[in-house]
């Protein structure tokens, strides 16, 4: 199978599907065809993101996958805003060990004016040393996204999760379009995106396709592609996740790469399961990563995640904006 090597060569929805069904024995072409553009775009450094949850359940949402939603017995912590001692002490780590950005995410899916005024001061502050952060956020107005737009924040996370399709089957109190048109919103008032979705929660592959190929016309800055990790108390925690090797999760960050050659592609969640002892073969396709925990779920210690990427043979220390 011919893989395309630049960012003019376009993938058809049936060479997608192709290449998740590739035979594991083909495995290494498609690896250094993403390889190839990996490098071309990306180099040799991978992107270390820190994330802190700002805001910790009670969310009125009910994502099928998620500890925070209103459905899920999971036993988390629940606050409504951390303290700002755990805020500005993880944005000064950002700082103090030159990671690429500090990503901030707040449960819930709207939110008042007040909220956005407060979560605006507390982003003035962290961007007074030049800190690269993200907001991982619900439902912005247009004047809400304006006001933390003129605080300093440039980046806005908000995932696709699935396709339009397989949508309704982990979420009802939503819908997908309203996820795209809240995209469509924050990009036209010139945000940067950070979008992806979750694999392993019972979708096709022809779903995991579609979403890319969503992915691809809004053009993300970020691609973050998480692997499900069931929780227990969630819809999911029982979830059937045999199909998750590291083979086919590999093949899934390389049609990503293909399709998204100049977007960062994020191993996100799943990635110290499903990749652990194929460090070296995921860094050749993935350029971005979290360190020290998901949200509600725990992670990778900084140090181990230096430790990990250095003897993959990446780079991860980079100059702070």
């Amino acid at each position: 199978m011919f893989f395309p090597l630049d960012e003019n060569t376009s993938i058809t929805k049936n060479e997608a599907l192709e290449i998740l069904n590739l035979q594991d024995n083909d495995l290494s072409k498609l690896i250094e065809a993403a390889y190839q553009l990996r490098t071309k775009y990306k180099g040799n450094r991978v992107n270390i993101q820190l994330l802190t949850n700002v805001r910790s359940g009670n969310c009125t949402q009910n994502c099928a996958y998620c500890a925070q939603s209103r459905d899920s017995e999971a036993p988390i912590e629940k606050y409504r805003y951390v303290e700002d001692k755990k805020l500005y002490g993880d944005n000064d780590l950002v700082d103090e060990f030159h990671l690429s950005r500090h990503c901030i995410g707040l449960s819930g899916i709207h939110f008042a004016d007040s909220d956005i005024e407060s979560l605006a001061e507390r982003i003035r502050k962290m961007k007074k040393n030049g800190t690269q952060i993200c907001c991982s956020i619900g439902f912005l107005t247009e004047h809400q996204a304006q006001v933390l737009k003129e605080a300093g924040l440039n980046r806005i996370n908000h995932n696709l999760n699935s396709s339009r399709r397989f949508y309704p089957s982990i979420c009802t109190t939503h819908t997908y379009q309203e996820r795209i048109d809240n995209l469509r919103m924050l990009k036209r008032i010139g945000f940067e995106i950070c979008s992806g979705g979750i694999i392993g929660m019972g979708e096709t592959k022809e779903d995991v396709v579609d979403m890319l190929f969503e992915l691809k016309e809004i053009n993300p800055e970020s691609v973050p592609i998480n692997f499900l990790l069931p929780v227990k108390g969630t819809r999911l925690a029982e979830r059937d996740i045999s199909a998750l090797t590291p083979e086919y999760c590999i093949k899934v960050l390389c049609l990503a790469r293909l399709m998204l050659p100049k977007s960062d592609i994020r191993c996100a969640a799943g990635r110290e399961v499903y990749f652990k002892g194929h460090e070296k073969t995921l860094f050749k396709i993935a350029d971005s990563i979290f360190a020290s925990g998901y949200l509600t779920e725990g992670g990778q210690s900084l140090e181990a995640t230096f430790r990990t990427i250095e003897e993959a043979g990446f780079t991860w220390q980079v100059e702070s904006a």
